[in-house]
């Protein structure tokens, strides 16, 4: 019998044992190892098929960590040393591209330290001091913005679309003491200055100012002479960078406190796309949301890119706007790829040198008919928040999810979905109180843990909502977990699907709207006696549109007109209810909140009910009755929302 040894003796010719290879046995061994590494690679590719696309992430990802703490050592801490960085690094390369405008890195260095100098010598502001800015997309709010952040000032971004009672409130709880306004806006500012006395100077970025009420900011730019370079000052990665305007489900919205820590990591976004330094970015998005200003914005200074800035998303102009910079990269919302793909064929959409597009809420049937019509773009879906850093990018080529849920991700990341009442949206305890995982294909509330990668600095002037997004001893006494107020749901293949949010507050035209806030709205008319705000879904339309079932007082009826002249004056268009439900009384829980979730579920059904429905006709300016004939119409597009 062979000896199984891989070696055997023989004799030379002078006589002497000499050990040799077994060349059998050897191929025998190889072939059977190559066997083993063949079924082992098959069984990986049957198991788990996503395993290197996840390996690769996230060894992508632990390599951009210790790039990070790498220049936190040089002491490029903060969202502004990054850009200095650039500045110093790159001062020649184009940075932002604004209509006829081209800045440079130094010349926007250059602008917001003179920006800098104008607030520390004309305003006293310091460190620690909290600037609103109310700016539609331009130049200068950067440069406003990164003036500001010089002096270690906390800038609170302000939503360009809210009304006077809606303002009022942001500019108080986040407890501004300057408002940086943009010249467009002025009229709207002037309707809230008698109500902030003297408690706030506003600035309007403007060569005049129209009275004494308002201070022109570029005047005093171009009479600054001086030539002091501000450096910034030393700050705390824990401590507050921004104020971003969240949609409150008591009412108002609420002031969203980010950390330094947040706005640097979020920087990253473009770059674990696939984005480079030789790519050109398109970002049409406002920039007082936290995708276009940290994840675009931040993005492209990550980068060192360059930025063409878009005052308003444009659907007609789009791709020719591609063609005309090269844009390479594009960031999205879900509605903004929706028009897109409905807007007539233009010769621009097939001659675009775009070969990325990166953003957050592309449903399925768009993200293909996207692919399909605008070429071999590659879509990266996200997901986050603006409180917390919990968060997720799908970089595979599966169509629908927006992340992976994989070991490699949750090492990264840690997150939970737990099981939930759907009467209440609380999460469902045991009898010892903990709170329950959700099964494969089963939807539930996604929550991460407080950890020093994932912060909540909770929302400013409000204690009571901060705690409310927060749950304690979810799986042992003592942990605490931050609730996001979303649902999403975990496939078999590891994938992770947004499902819907939760509580009082719905998505539409890439905005949160409070239905609390319309709810108060609607209740100040004088034939309203209730009103139960929701959000109902329409074939064709990306989140869910504004509806309301209101039961009038007794001897009124329904004044459409008035109704339309009142949301115009108080409240931005996509928060507006494009439906009514008219009931005899609403139905409530023993505890009299009201109940929204069979009228959700029932949404236009117009089978269902006999309660008469409306539809708000802009051209009319008034509700009118909502017909099937209507519906469809609204539904194959003809009539848009």
């Amino acid at each position: 019998m062979r000896d199984s040894s891989l070696l055997f003796k023989v004799r030379d010719q002078s006589g002497s044992e000499v050990w040799c290879f077994d060349a059998e046995m050897i191929t025998l061994v190889f072939t059977s190892v190559l066997a083993g590494l063949l079924a082992l690679l098959l069984y990986q590719r049957m198991s788990y098929p996503f395993f290197w696309v996840d390996l690769i992430y996230y060894l992508k990802l632990r390599r951009y960590k210790k790039k990070l703490q790498a220049r936190m050592q040089q002491g490029i801490m903060t969202y502004l040393d990054c850009f200095l960085y650039q500045a110093r690094k790159k001062p020649q390369k184009p940075f932002i591209v604004f209509e006829n405008q081209i800045l440079t890195y130094q010349d926007v260095d250059k602008r917001s330290n003179q920006i800098a100098n104008v607030f520390r010598t004309e305003a006293s502001l310091k460190q620690g001091d909290i600037v609103a800015l109310w700016m539609f997309n331009e130049p200068d709010f950067i440069c406003v913005w990164l003036g500001l952040c010089r002096l270690g000032c906390e800038v609170a971004f302000v939503n360009v679309n809210i009304k006077a009672k809606s303002l009022l409130h942001c500019f108080q709880s986040c407890g501004a003491k300057v408002l940086v306004v943009s010249a467009e806006l002025l009229h709207r500012a002037e309707e809230v200055l008698a109500d902030l006395g003297d408690s706030m100077t506003v600035w309007v970025v403007d060569h005049t100012s129209p009275s004494d009420d308002f201070i022109s900011l570029l005047d005093k730019l171009e009479h600054m002479t001086e030539e002091t370079v501000i450096n910034p000052p030393n700050m705390n990665m824990t401590s507050n960078f921004l104020f971003i305007f969240t949609s409150g489900t008591t009412g108002h919205s609420k002031a969203a406190r980010v950390g330094h820590l947040k706005a640097i990591v979020s920087m990253a976004f473009f770059h674990m796309c696939g984005a480079t330094s030789d790519d050109i970015i398109y970002i049409t998005l406002p920039l007082y949301h936290m995708s276009a200003s940290l994840l675009g914005i931040g993005g492209c200074i990550h980068l060192g890119a360059t930025c063409v800035l878009k005052k308003k998303f444009s659907a007609s102009q789009f791709w020719k706007d591609c063609v005309k910079h090269n844009v390479t990269v594009v960031q999205y919302i879900g509605e903004l790829c929706r028009y897109l793909v409905n807007q007539p064929t233009v010769p621009e959409e097939r001659t675009h040198n775009v070969h990325l597009a990166a953003g957050s809420g592309l449903r399925p049937d768009v993200w293909k008919e996207f692919i399909k019509r605008f070429g071999k773009i590659k879509i990266r879906e996200g997901y986050g928040l603006t409180e917390a850093s919990i968060g997720f990018l799908n970089y595979t080529d599966e169509i629908g999810p927006i992340g992976r849920a994989s070991y490699f991700n949750k090492l990264s990341m840690p997150f939970e979905l737990l099981r939930y009442d759907p009467q209440t949206y609380e999460p469902v305890r045991t009898d010892t109180g903990r709170c329950t995982r959700t099964q494969i294909g089963e939807a539930g509330i996604l929550v991460a843990p407080l950890t020093a990668m994932n912060q909540f600095l909770g929302y400013a002037g409000n204690k009571v909502q901060s705690e409310r997004k927060l749950l304690r001893d979810v799986f042992k006494a003592g942990d605490i977990y931050f609730n996001t107020g979303d649902l999403l749901l975990l496939d078999n293949k590891g994938f992770l699907y947004f499902s819907d949010r939760i509580g009082d507050t719905f998505r539409w035209k890439g905005e949160n709207v409070s239905t609390t806030e319309v709810s108060e709205v609607l209740g100040l008319l004088d034939f309203i006696q209730e009103a139960n705000v929701y959000g109902v879904t329409i074939p064709g339309y990306e989140g869910r549109v504004g509806m309301a079932a209101i039961v009038l007082r007794r001897d009124n009826q329904l004044n459409g007109t008035k109704l339309y002249n009142h949301l115009v004056k108080t409240l931005p268009a996509y928060t507006w209810p494009w439906f009514l439900r008219i009931q005899s009384s609403l139905d409530v829980t023993e505890t009299f909140k009201q109940q929204k979730i069979k009228l959700v579920q029932e949404g236009l059904t117009l089978h269902v009910t006999q309660d008469p429905l409306y539809f708000l006709d802009v051209n009319q300016k008034d509700y009118i009755p909502l017909t099937l004939s209507l519906y469809n119409d609204i539904v194959s597009g003809k009539i848009n929302l």
